[in-house]
Formats: structure tokens, sequence, C-alpha cells
């Protein structure tokens, strides 16, 4: 995506800036045949037309403190899940907006411990099929030095009723669906569940199998993606990625962001993404952490990088990816990846997005004043989310709150 591209905006209104660390999701976008919707930091869900940007209908927040921080088409309609004191899954008509059905899954997690921002009940994750809906909720607790979680993974049929839950106390940050399977992605695991993957049986939710990468931390795994026979794992555990068989037998392991010494530091990365297909993964990793405490002034090699592995477990290409990515956009065997900040550096020229296939690497990128969060891919176009930020050291805004979308290929 260069400059000459035709590309439009339309803004968002105005939120706070984000500060040098993020600070979490707080922003969703779904792309649609004749729309975008997009989930906002203020709880509204707002549609707009895709060619022109006028706005189409909206859909308010029902209690203060609400961020929508994942969207995803369902039917001919839109599902968005909150962070917030219920933890709502809203599902509008995508045509109109009229409210189809929602969920508060506080019901299940309970209410928040605090109602600071990280305390409340959040969604971390949604998929579908042709006709289910597959919710990842959490809540966290902390009592001194102990940490907490309650979580559910829902199955929801069309009209909103509850077919299946997978309960346990570790933090589900991801989903993928397909093949009549739902795999899911536990990031910490400080309780008895203490498995990294889990495969559901997406009718019954009925286990398949289990796999974890066996480290002693509460640390597992950032991200699964489903391929015909098995899944492939971003391991937090021990920052390398999988490919496992279908059962959790291991086929290759490699090495992305394991901790390196760095001038007089041993420092690492966590691997919090992956986007697999048949022709190869795309692994995309975070923020440069030392083995000690949490400040350094050394980066690792392979932070904020997105790696391309063949089915072999070779790896095909690497790139960076700028910033901070919360999630990715995927079309088959593109991935769109959203910079946000680089909190050590904070380089502004790194924030954009950027698109790579999973065979060939780079394909395209956007520079952007402020950080991307959020961002949905498809055929024809690339629809992105910016936010204000502010770096702590420097006090200059840059950037606004506003929906982007650019022609993805030229």
């Amino acid at each position: 995506m260069s400059d000459a591209l035709q590309q439009r905006a339309t803004g968002l209104g105005d939120v706070p800036p984000a500060r040098s660390r993020h600070a979490g999701k707080r922003s969703a976008v779904a792309l649609f045949e004749e729309l975008v919707v997009t989930g906002t930091a203020t709880g509204d869900v707002v549609a707009h037309d895709r060619a022109t940007l006028d706005e189409r209908w909206r859909g308010e927040a029902e209690t203060e403190k609400t961020a929508v921080v994942a969207a995803e088409p369902f039917g001919d309609g839109v599902a968005v899940g909150e962070r917030s004191s219920a933890g709502r899954i809203r599902v509008y008509d995508q045509q109109t907006g009229d409210p189809r059905w929602q969920y508060a899954t506080a019901t299940d997690l309970g209410a928040p411990q605090r109602p600071s921002r990280f305390f409340l009940p959040f969604v971390a994750d949604i998929e579908a099929d042709e006709d289910r809906l597959y919710v990842a909720a959490r809540r966290y607790e902390r009592d001194g030095e102990c940490r907490s979680f309650t979580s559910v993974v829902y199955a929801f049929d069309e009209a909103g009723d509850i077919v299946w839950t997978h309960d346990t106390d570790a933090s589900p940050i991801g989903l993928d669906v397909g093949d009549r399977r739902l795999a899911v992605a536990y990031n910490r695991c400080p309780g008895s569940h203490q498995h990294g993957v889990v495969v559901l049986d997406a009718e019954t939710g009925a286990v398949r199998y289990q796999w974890d990468p066996g480290t002693d931390s509460q640390r597992r795994v950032g991200d699964v993606s489903l391929v015909e026979d098995g899944v492939v794992v971003a391991s937090h555990g021990d920052h390398c990625g999988y490919r496992l068989r279908d059962g959790g037998a291991e086929q290759w392991c490699v090495d992305l962001a394991t901790p390196t010494v760095v001038g007089d530091e041993t420092v690492y990365a966590y691997p919090n993404h992956v986007h697999a297909t048949a022709t190869g993964a795309v692994f995309v990793t975070g923020n440069t952490y030392p083995m000690d405490g949490r400040e350094t002034t050394s980066l690792h090699p392979r932070e904020h990088t997105a790696l391309g592995y063949a089915p072999d477990g070779e790896c095909v290409w690497t790139a960076s990816v700028g910033g901070f990515a919360s999630e990715l956009g995927v079309d088959g065997d593109r991935v769109a990846v959203p910079g946000a900040q680089h909190f050590r550096t904070r380089d502004a020229e790194a924030h954009g997005l950027r698109v790579f296939g999973t065979e060939s690497g780079p394909e395209a990128t956007l520079e952007t004043d402020g950080i991307v969060t959020a961002v949905a891919l498809d055929a024809e176009s690339a629809v992105a989310v910016t936010e204000p930020v502010v770096y702590h050291d420097e006090g200059e805004k840059r950037g606004t709150y506003r929906l982007l979308t650019a022609e993805s290929r030229q």
C-alpha cells in the first residue's frame, strides 16, 4: 500500500490518547460486502458504507466504561464483544443495525473485583462458522501476588441460545474454528488448568485433545491456528513456534524469540500471533523483555517481527511490523498486521499497517500518524482503526481516532 493508492478515512470521535505502553484492546473492526463495522473505545458500534464511509447505523453501549474489543461477521449479522462490567456479547442485524440478541458473560464470570480496566470481564475473541458463534470470555482477579482467572468458551446458535460451554480457571487469548474443530489458546494458566491449547469438538464442546509447551511459568500460548491435519501454535512458555498433528504430536518446533544475549543482558520476546494455511505460517512477535525485571535498554533481534515458515518448518522470510500488534486481520494466505507503540524506542515512524503473504512475505505498507490497533482484510480492501498516542518522554499528540480504508492490492 503506497500513499498513491486511494485511501479514505472518517473520524470515530474523541478518546484519551494511548500512552507509551499499550493498555489492552479498546477497538475492533469487521468487513462486510457493503459495510465496515467498527467497535469503539466508548462502547458504540458504528456501521459505515464501505464505498463512501457515510454512517449507516449505530448501536450504543448500555453501561459506562465499555469498550468494544472484538467484532466478527455472523451470518447476515455482526457480533461484537465488550470489555465492561457486564462483558456483553451483542449481535446486530448487518443491514439495519437492529439488535438481535445479547448476553452478559458476567452472569457466568462474576462481577469485576475492581472497577479498573484490567479487572472488567473481557471478551477475548469471537469466531463464527455457518451456524454457530464461538466466544472466549474471561475475568481477572488479584490478591497480593496471587493472580487468578475465571473463563468460559461459549457456543451460541443463531437465536442466541447457548449450545455448550467449556469452563476453566485459565486465561483464553485466541480462538480458531474449522472442520468441526474449535482451537482455544490459553496464555496464562495459574490454576488447575495446565494446557496452553485445547481443541474442542465444535458441535458438542467435547475435548478432542490438549497440548502444552511444558514450561514452569504461568505463561503458555499466545495464539493458535488450525490447519487441515492439526494446529500451529505461538508459544509464550518457551518463545517457540510449533506445528502439531491432530492429537497433539509435535511435527516441528522453531525458535522464534527465545532468550538471547544482547550486550550484557539476556532478553526475549513473546510470539503473540500466528496464522497458518496449507502454504505456510506467519508468526508475529511482541515486545522485548529482560530475564530479570521489566526494564531493559536492549532489543531482542526478533522483537516486533513477522516470520514466514514453509509447511516443513523452514523459515523463508522475516520482516519488521514496527510496533506491538494487538491482533491479525486474515484473508486466506494473506495477513494484515496493525503496528502500534514501540514503547522502548517510541519510534513514531513505525506506526502503520502491513500486509504479508504467507509464502512471499511483505506485500504492502501503509504509514499512519497514530497507532494502528485493529484491522480487517479481504481480497479488495484493508481497514484499520487508528488511535492517538502521546509518548511519555515527548508530550506530542500523534494521530486521531479514525477508521481508515485502503485498497489492499495494486
